[in-house]
């Protein structure tokens, strides 16, 4: 390598490495304006306060049942008969309709038979009677005269003494007499009648089948006339008086009734602390086992203001506007509602934010963008 190129090599060399100086230098002298912050408003719905009066409606549920309900048991053991009518649910019987009907046939035999040797009985008195009691007699007489072995046996004359009392008893009259009563008694079971008007909610037997004692056969409802049972918490429970107008309606709140309070339970249940109240009610489209709301005006709250329960944080702070800025104020809450929330602590005039402001934090600069108090919860 001649010197020419060494001397070339060292100057490329030194003119890259001052190149190089020479660019940190220009990029180390540069000074970057840091950027201003920017000044950012948030645009808020506020609404005004204004306390009065709010009323506290306590609303709770329950499912109707009939007030005149019963369900139809079997007393005596027989083939169920045809009535003239069917069996079945929805059928309509007036008061004092035959609802069910059962064979009474072996037991009239047996009480027939009962009854000959009663006859029979009282006819073997009659020679004695008149003989050692002829005071008696005519009456005795009387009583087998007019006695029919088809119709219910009419009471036995009354003694006229001791002395006669002791004799019939002597007989075996009585035990007689008394047994058959009892059949008269029990064949008024064979026959079931409505004991008010109304319809056949539940049939569990057919016509022609055999029926045993104690066997449920179906259920029997008054469908005019029915009772809610709801429970209220025991602080509303004193507000509730006999007589008190409750608000009724459905699920879908497309209909709507009027109750009355008729009976409070005076026992509270542990597990919840509420307390069973009753409520009858009547009307159209009314059915056994529907689903009901009710809604009762318990009492009215002096100096509170009604706001959604969105607005609430830590169960007892919201955000007000003052002079432009949020501020956090602690409030009592009275009573909650399902989306509402009953308030106190307000003064008349406070600028409440009216929507929920994500992020909000004390402080915040804010204008108010509407200051209208908003109707629905939707709104807010």
């Amino acid at each position: 390598m001649n010197l020419r190129t060494i001397i070339t090599s060292v100057l490329a060399v030194i003119i890259i490495a001052g190149a190089v100086f020479i660019n940190k230098k220009l990029s180390s002298s540069k000074t970057i304006p840091k950027p201003k912050p920017k000044k950012t408003v948030t645009m808020v719905v506020a609404e005004t306060v204004k306390n009065g009066s709010t009323p506290i409606s306590i609303t709770t549920s329950g499912n109707l049942a009939a007030k005149e309900k019963i369900e139809l048991f079997a007393e005596v053991q027989g083939v169920f008969e045809d009535t003239g009518r069917d069996f079945l649910p929805g059928e309509y019987y007036k008061k004092g309709a035959l609802l069910i009907k059962i064979n009474a046939d072996e037991h009239r035999a047996n009480m027939r038979a009962q009854k000959s040797t009663f006859y029979n009985q009282v006819v073997g008195l009659l020679p004695d009677l008149r003989m050692d009691y002829p005071e008696s007699f005519p009456k005795w007489e009387a009583y087998v005269r007019d006695f029919n072995i088809d119709r219910f046996v009419p009471p036995i004359p009354t003694p006229v003494n001791e002395k006669e009392k002791l004799f019939v008893a002597g007989r075996n009259i009585l035990p007689t007499y008394y047994s058959i009563k009892n059949m008269e008694e029990r064949l008024s079971k064979y026959n079931i009648y409505a004991p008010f008007s109304g319809t056949l909610t539940e049939n569990l037997v057919r016509h022609g089948a055999l029926v045993r004692a104690g066997q449920k056969l179906g259920e029997f409802i008054n469908p005019s006339v029915y009772e809610l049972e709801v429970s209220i918490n025991t602080g509303y429970a004193d507000l509730l008086k006999v007589g008190k107008t409750v608000d009724l309606h459905n699920v879908e709140k497309t209909k709507t009734w009027k109750g009355k309070v008729t009976r409070v339970n005076s026992l509270v249940d542990e597990a919840s602390q509420t307390i069973p109240v009753f409520i009858r009610v009547s009307g159209k489209g009314l059915k056994e086992g529907m689903y009901l709301e009710a809604e009762v005006t318990a009492k009215e709250e002096q100096n509170t203001y009604e706001i959604s329960r969105k607005l609430l944080f830590d169960e007892n702070k919201v955000f007000v506007v003052e002079d432009s800025l949020l501020a956090v104020k602690e409030i009592d809450p009275v009573f909650f509602k399902q989306s509402t929330v009953v308030i106190r602590g307000l003064e008349n005039g406070t600028q409440l934010l009216g929507k929920s402001v994500p992020g909000a934090y004390d402080g915040m600069k804010v204008t108010i963008l509407d200051d209208e108090r908003k109707t629905t919860d939707g709104g807010r």
